[in-house]
């Protein structure tokens, strides 16, 4: 058993576990150790409402054995466990089915970094102090509450967490970094009764002094709530739809999904046919970039130990190549992406981190008097996608433009597409938010089905 004072306990035991799978019987096998902790703090009414803590080192392992794998964690880091888990991975490898794609990364292919350096993910400063946190809250809620209208607020939070992570692989990579993040949240209320409406603010960054401040984030709470109050449906027909930046990147999260080497391989993507075609308007780029300093998802490399860097996806418009893994990329004659990203007990699928879509050159405002009469979109919920066709539903509120002019609060209502026809029309603002992995300003779809009244 590891020594829980030893710094390099997470790169002993991902080794240790490396090597209990090779004694155990398998070809190759990848391990990863995780430690963590956060607290986070709740407040209501001016007290202490939850307080929260969590802490823990855990452990994965993927074992391959003939073109089959089987991936195990445990938070059991005993020798005698670690070597239980390996024999349990193989003998569960054994049994599943054959897939020659499967592998780990050649030595050659292997990042040459195996640390952060440079990258600014984790912060160098002591945990902050519950009562901080407690602080930070009160602080948010208060704000929020001194707005006239405000009736309550749901909540208000602050939280930290801290995250360490090692990789070590068969293949000879051991490497791992530390992340850390920062958060303050609150959510108020306007109204009573069945005319109660609620909205929130909140923000994440990794160094603390990169936040908001909590009157920051309770003022503009209370803004968004207040706007909502006395919202009703909207007409229902055929309308131009504005994605306001909070979220027009889920918009752009369903083109990734599509680009994504697993539903590609499966068939099951509605853009499987068209790489080099274009899909976004002409000018418009989406560029991944996992070096940004400072980002919270920033990686300098992937799960398969490659080597990440800044790629386009899109250019001009026209769609550049798929977010390929080490198996996806085999299944398509194509080269991994170093795009892996895994949990401890799953395999490495395709992901994406630092997205960045091109700006436009007008505001909001300008777009919402451009469209005339529409919905500005500001919230969302369900959804029914078609991953194959592209087909676009999903519920959402907001507010409602006549003569380019908001007049009215909207929920309740459903608006409806088609992906494909969607992106090609869409129009950018000049108002994306910084700090977020997908970074996308407000986006206006031409036409789409708003059912409504």
């Amino acid at each position: 058993m590891t020594d829980p004072a030893d710094p390099d306990r997470l790169k002993h035991l991902a080794e240790a576990l490396v090597d209990a799978a090779r004694r155990a019987g398998a070809d190759q096998a990848d391990a990863l150790a995780v430690d963590g902790r956060s607290v986070g703090i709740d407040v209501r009414a001016g007290d202490l409402e939850q307080a929260e803590r969590a802490e823990g080192v855990e452990i994965g392992l993927r074992v391959l054995i003939g073109g089959r794998q089987a991936a195990v964690s445990s938070s059991d880091h005993a020798a005698d466990a670690i070597a239980q888990m390996a024999a349990r991975a193989v003998a569960m490898a054994k049994e599943a089915p054959v897939d020659d794609n499967l592998g780990l990364a050649d030595p050659s292919q292997l990042s040459a970094g195996r640390d952060a350096q440079g990258l600014e993910i984790a912060e160098d400063a002591p945990e902050p102090d519950p009562a901080h946190l407690q602080d930070m809250a009160l602080r948010a809620e208060a704000a929020a509450l001194s707005v006239a209208g405000i009736s309550q607020l749901e909540s208000a939070n602050a939280g930290y967490s801290r995250r360490r992570m090692w990789l070590a692989a068969s293949n000879g990579f051991s490497g791992g970094y530390a992340r850390t993040g920062h958060s303050i949240s609150a959510v108020a209320i306007t109204g009573e009764g069945l005319k109660m409406e609620r909205d929130y603010a909140g923000e994440s960054r990794v160094f603390a002094a990169d936040l908001p401040t909590p009157e920051e984030i309770g003022l503009l709470a209370a803004e968004r709530t207040l706007a909502r109050a006395g919202a009703r449906k909207p007409p229902t027909g055929a309308f131009p739809i504005l994605y306001d930046r909070r979220v027009s990147a889920s918009l752009i999260g369903h083109l990734l999904s599509a680009v994504n080497g697993s539903a590609v391989a499966r068939g099951a993507s509605w853009l499987r046919r068209d790489l080099g075609q274009q899909v976004l308007p002409v000018g418009m780029d989406l560029v991944e970039d996992p070096l940004r300093p400072r980002f919270p998802s920033s990686r300098p490399f992937d799960a398969e130990g490659l080597a990440t860097r800044p790629r386009s996806i899109v250019a001009a418009g026209v769609l550049q190549g798929w977010t390929l893994d080490l198996a996806t990329a085999r299944k398509l004659g194509m080269d991994s992406t170093a795009s892996a990203a895994r949990g401890l007990a799953s395999a490495p699928s395709p992901s994406h981190s630092n997205i960045v879509l091109t700006p436009g050159q007008v505001s909001q405002q300008e777009l919402i008097a451009q469209m005339g009469r529409g919905l500005v979109v500001t919230s969302m919920l369900g959804a029914s996608i078609n991953g194959t066709t592209g087909d676009y539903s999903r519920g959402a509120a907001g507010f409602w433009v006549e003569n380019g002019e908001i007049v009215f609060p909207v929920n309740e209502c459903t608006i409806a597409g088609n992906l494909r026809d969607m992106l090609l029309t869409l129009i950018a603002a000049d108002d994306a938010l910084p700090w977020r992995a997908t970074e996308v300003p407000s986006l206006l779809v031409e036409g789409m089905t708003v059912a409504g009244a």
